[in-house]
């Protein structure tokens, strides 16, 4: 097949006018001038007429398990009161709740343009139940707060459902219900196995005052349900964070590069220093849109890029947020961060997720070999071409994954 298409963005160079990119076996085989194509490719031609082309989007921090709770719980006073709320939603849901709420999940990022996700799956046991018509990372989320002592145990039992599925992982909740022994398992699991792994790490105020100071709301939860809380008042939620990665067993240095971390919104100036020091090579996810919701502290976007981390978008969970909808996330994070660019903002759902799980020269791009992942939105009259792709409301026009058509 030849698809064609008033502007092809790849993402990979400058936008190409009356573009056309060749598929063949679920890959990318050229992609140019539809002239240039058309004369070295032979195959059906689907002409789009005005639209642009682009890459899927990839989605890298959401939890499909909670689509059920759209709209379920109002924004609390605290992010301990929302835990609290969420654990209440989730006791009322059943085992085939949280196969509807996936399955929700799916078919509405898809009507948003969505081929990959990077998903916490809180029941490990039930990703091979699915065969979505994308590309899910089905990221075993594991919490031992209550039981410190079984975190191998947990961590073999993940690794023994997930490896079932084509594309998985281990995500350690974060530093409050991830004990240091959970996470030195899954970052010897990520060496091992070769697979990403992801933690939520510093998100609120909340879990900063109990690791800074031993105190606060979260401190006093944590401690009245049993947690060793040892690791509190001497220290950051990214010093935990690191600590617990150095304890790893896999090499003299810890193996950053295979860690997607979701949030970073509360750091130390010492956290910053930390950061430079090491020229950290994990990513970093931003949810917007789940940030406002919480009224979190500014996401530091631009001091993180200077030290030369990667940052990413996601839409974090329903429970946080309206939609799966990653063109109003990139709507979100340029009006609190307008000096960032609308082609910044694109890169952050295409080229910056594809590096962060390890596939850059397969997804968020368009360009010879790639998968063939591909979606089209309409051009706007006398529009920059990201402005145009960023203004996009709604449904996507047209879609492919892997080289099938999933949207008329």
């Amino acid at each position: 097949m030849i698809v064609r298409a008033r502007t092809v963005v790849t993402m990979d160079g400058s936008p190409l006018e009356n573009g056309a990119v060749a598929i063949a076996g679920g890959r990318i085989a050229a992609v140019g001038t539809f002239e240039h194509v058309k004369k070295e490719h032979t195959g059906e031609i689907l002409d789009l007429g005005e639209q642009i082309l682009l890459p899927g989007l990839i989605n890298a921090h959401c939890h499909l398990d909670y689509t059920l709770l759209r709209g379920r719980i109002e924004p609390q006073g605290s992010f301990s009161e929302w835990i609290r709320a969420i654990n209440t939603e989730k006791a009322r849901l059943s085992a085939s709740d949280y196969v509807a709420s996936i399955n929700a999940g799916i078919a509405e990022a898809v009507r948003f343009g969505t081929t990959s996700i990077v998903n916490f799956e809180a029941f490990p046991e039930i990703a091979s139940q699915f065969s979505p018509p994308i590309r899910i990372w089905w990221l075993g989320e594991l919490i031992d707060v209550r039981s410190p002592d079984s975190a191998a145990n947990l961590v073999a039992e993940s690794v023994q459902q997930l490896e079932k599925v084509p594309n998985w992982g281990l995500a350690p909740h974060a530093p409050f219900t991830a004990s240091t022994n959970l996470y030195r398992k899954c970052a010897e699991v990520g060496f091992v196995k070769n697979v990403p792994l992801s933690t939520h790490l510093a998100e609120s105020e909340q879990e900063m005052q109990m690791f800074a100071a031993a105190s606060g709301e979260l401190y006093g939860f944590l401690r009245s349900i049993g947690r060793d809380m040892s690791d509190c008042g001497n220290q950051s939620p990214l010093s935990r964070f690191l600590g617990s990665i150095a304890n790893s067993q896999v090499g003299a240095k810890p193996d950053l590069s295979r860690w997607i971390v979701t949030h970073l919104n509360t750091l130390t100036e010492n956290d910053f220093d930390w950061l430079g020091a090491i020229n950290s090579t994990f990513h970093v996810v931003h949810c917007p849109r789940s940030h406002r919701y919480f009224q979190h502290p500014r996401f530091p976007f631009d001091r993180l890029r200077k030290l030369g981390l990667s940052v990413s978008l996601g839409t974090d969970s329903l429970a946080s947020n309206k939609d799966l909808n990653l063109f109003a996330e990139m709507r979100s994070f340029l009006t609190a961060h307008p000096q960032a660019s609308p082609h910044a903002a694109l890169e952050m759902v295409t080229v910056n997720p594809a590096a962060a799980l390890g596939r850059g020269h397969l997804l968020g791009k368009i360009r010879e070999s790639c998968h063939a992942d591909l979606i089209a939105v309409p051009t706007t009259q006398g529009s920059d071409t990201y402005e145009a792709i960023l203004s996009h409301v709604g449904p996507v026009d047209w879609m492919m994954s892997a080289g099938t058509i999933l949207a008329p």
